[in-house]
């Protein structure tokens, strides 16, 4: 991965992972590997072993291919 793409998967694509994966009930492993990789990325140095670039571009892939929930219209 180069550094462009990994500065575009992590400012465009990591915050709706973060917001599906928080939100969705998914399970805990999960929920602690976006954590994980959102606290690790903000140090300049950081880079993503080949594993967890291999999951990262695959909730990327699961989020974008996703269908988006419908959202409840609350009337007053």
């Amino acid at each position: 991965m180069t550094d462009l793409e990994l500065d575009q998967l992590l400012t465009v694509h990591w915050p709706r992972v973060v917001r599906r994966v928080m939100a969705d009930g998914s399970d805990e492993w999960l929920k602690g590997f976006v954590r994980s990789i959102t606290k690790h990325s903000k140090r300049a140095t950081w880079r993503p072993s080949s594993k967890q670039e291999q999951i990262m571009r695959r909730l990327v892939a699961e989020v974008d291919t996703a269908p988006e929930q419908e959202m409840e219209l609350i009337e007053r």
